[in-house]
C-alpha cells in the first residue's frame, strides 16, 4: 500500500474515533449528566427538551465535524493551542449562540465547562496521537 493511501487512512481512522469520542461524551453529558436541568429549562420556556434520533443523528454529524477540525488544527499547533481552539469553536461559541436565542440554561456550565474541554482535549489527543504514527 503506498505511503498516502495508509497516512488517509489512518486520518479517517483518526477522525472516527475522535468524533465517536466527542459523540459520546455528548450524549453522556447532556443525556445523563444535565438531562434533568435541560428539561426542566426547556419546559419553563414552554417548549421540549429535543431527544429524538434526529436530533442525536445531528450531534453525531457535529461530533465528527468537530472531530474533523481538530484534526485539521492539529497538523498546525500542538496539543494545548489545538484543544483551546477546538473547544472555542465547537462549545463557546455554540453556548454564546443558543445563550442568545434564550435556551441556553446557565446553571449548566460550571459542570459542562470542564466536561466539554476534557472532551475537546481527548479528541485533540487522538487526533495527534493517530496522525502521528501516520507520519512516521
Amino acid at each position: 500500500m503506498s505511503e498516502a493511501k495508509t497516512g488517509a487512512g489512518k486520518t479517517i481512522i483518526a477522525v472516527v474515533l475522535a468524533g465517536v469520542w466527542v459523540g459520546l461524551c455528548e450524549f453522556v453529558r447532556n443525556q445523563f449528566v444535565l438531562a434533568s436541568q435541560w428539561q426542566n429549562h426547556y419546559r419553563a420556556l414552554g417548549l421540549e427538551f429535543p431527544s429524538g434520533p434526529v436530533n442525536g443523528a445531528m450531534w453525531m454529524v457535529w461530533s465528527f465535524m468537530l472531530a474533523g477540525t481538530a484534526f485539521a488544527i492539529s497538523r498546525r499547533f500542538g496539543l494545548w493551542q489545538t484543544t483551546f481552539i477546538t473547544w472555542v469553536l465547537g462549545h463557546v461559541m455554540m453556548w454564546i449562540v443558543i445563550w442568545n436565542l434564550m435556551v441556553l440554561p446557565l446553571g449548566i456550565l460550571p459542570i459542562a465547562i470542564p466536561f466539554s474541554f476534557v472532551e475537546a482535549l481527548g479528541a485533540t489527543f487522538i487526533c495527534r496521537r493517530l496522525a502521528r504514527t501516520a507520519q512516521s
